[in-house]
């Protein structure tokens, strides 16, 4: 143990890094995260995996085929991005997805207003499909927008 470290300042750090909390995101969320869910980056799970891990902690749940890591106070083009998906070896594709406290309709206004990425609507239901060029697709995911990247997953080397 540093010596400038008493006992008890090891104990509360330990305290806290047990405790759940988490700083505040990181500086490249939105770089990482966003060009991510923009299809604008390599789509890698095991890349976004140990981003989310390093700095959002372990995924609180494995389902659908996704680990799912809570985002508190992570935001995207002006959302709040409650959740972030990340596709586990059991699912045919990789993809990366956020859920964000925002509808689709406001989320495709904001990325379009901050980024110039357009969205069309690709079907003529009552909650309509957006999809961008880059392959990016803003879906609801109930009362909320789900943004999400996925590619089919590259042949293995040997079959290259």
């Amino acid at each position: 143990m540093p010596a400038y470290l008493t006992r008890a300042a090891m104990a509360s750090l330990l305290a806290l890094a047990c405790s759940g909390v988490h700083a505040a995101p990181p500086t490249t969320f939105g770089t990482v995260i966003g060009s991510g869910l923009l299809c604008r980056d390599e789509t890698s799970n095991r890349f976004y995996y140990d981003y989310m891990v390093k700095f959002f902690g372990p995924p609180y749940k494995r389902e659908g085929g996704a680990w799912w890591f809570r985002t508190q106070d992570a935001r995207l083009w002006g959302a709040e991005i409650v959740e972030v998906i990340v596709s586990d070896d059991s699912y045919p594709m990789v993809f990366v997805g956020a859920v964000a406290e925002s509808t689709p309709e406001k989320l495709e206004e904001a990325i379009i207003a901050q980024d110039g990425l357009r969205y069309a609507k690709i079907d003529s239901s009552r909650y309509p499909v957006r999809q961008a060029t880059p392959g990016s697709r803003i879906v609801y995911a109930d009362r909320r927008a789900k943004i999400y990247c996925a590619k089919f997953k590259p042949l293995p080397p040997a079959l290259r």
